[in-house]
């Protein structure tokens, strides 16, 4: 059998290789049959799988995972310029717009919601910081790991003051233990949990702070009781990477004065309604006029 080490991108055999992950530790006990503990290298998952059960990944297999990924990127930005095209032609896709609040021939500027980006893995967050870019919201990533989140997130909203906040990282129901309405049975549902609890205890009003939390799998229903508008997963699917970003950009880039249905926030994700879930919520863009710039930019703290 082939040695297995840390680092090593792997599947599991005993899931049909559905998921390529990447060995984060193997843990090893004279009563028990070595262990692996793995991230999944382009979904949202944690899990655990018995050494005896991994199986390297091939390098034309992982870049062809990679290129899966990139392309469902691609596909669902292409989704959400045409839809801005289409609201930038529409008679009533800016507020004022058909009043005449806004005088021929003077440019306006939009001003999208900011976005705070708290995220357990260093590397997903890079990625995210681009794809922000790319869909232009102006955002400030953080690296903090799950457990580390309900203690630091307060401390980071009052520094960078954001309109969203997005709680995201690793997760995973652990389906050996049985009954999923019990926090306890999920890697680290709890984290998210209380981070927006924490987070709804400094701005309680869902249309001031808009909240997306959780990962692959996590408890829906206990992330938004917790207070979030926006959760994952309802059906304990896998997300994609970036699922949690293109609701944060849907609500960025809707006016403050419409309502951003769930239906229309997940439209463009690729995880659908199984993966997300959430309540109606205000939209965060605001134009002004005259036009004297872009606001933000992506930043990595």
């Amino acid at each position: 059998m082939e040695q297995i080490r840390v680092g090593d991108a792997v599947c599991r055999k005993s899931h049909g290789s559905d998921v390529v992950f990447t060995v984060l530790k193997i843990i090893a006990t004279p009563v028990r049959r070595a262990m692996a503990v793995l991230k999944g290298l382009n979904a949202r998952l944690m899990a655990d799988a018995p050494l005896a059960d991994l199986e390297r990944v091939r390098e034309k297999d992982i870049e062809s995972a990679r290129e899966h990924v990139r392309r469902l990127s691609r596909e669902s930005l292409e989704k959400v310029f045409l839809r801005r095209m289409a609201e930038e032609l529409s008679a009533t896709g800016f507020r004022g717009r058909e009043g005449g609040a806004l005088p021929p021939g003077v440019d306006y500027g939009k001003m999208p919601g900011r976005v705070l980006h708290i995220d357990g893995d260093g590397d997903y967050l890079k990625n995210c910081m681009r794809y922000y870019q790319e869909l232009g919201v102006p955002v400030v990533g953080e690296h903090v790991a799950e457990d580390a989140q309900p203690d630091k997130v307060v401390a980071l909203l009052k520094t960078y003051l954001p309109d969203i906040l997005v709680l995201t990282g690793h997760d995973g129901l652990i389906a050996r233990r049985g009954d999923r309405s019990k926090i306890e049975n999920y890697r680290t549902s709890r984290y998210f949990v209380e981070a927006v609890r924490r987070s709804r205890r400094v701005e309680p009003d869902k249309d001031a702070l808009v909240i997306v939390a959780g990962a692959c799998q996590s408890h829906y229903e206990a992330i938004l009781e917790a207070g979030a508008n926006f959760g994952s997963s309802p059906e304990r699917v896998f997300i994609h990477c970036y699922d949690p970003i293109l609701v944060a950009e849907k609500v960025a880039f809707t006016p403050f004065d419409s309502v951003v249905h769930v239906a229309h926030a997940i439209e463009n994700t690729v995880s659908g309604i199984k993966g997300i879930g959430g309540v109606e919520t205000k939209g965060k863009l605001r134009l002004s006029l005259p036009n004297t710039g872009a606001r933000g930019a992506a930043e990595t703290a």
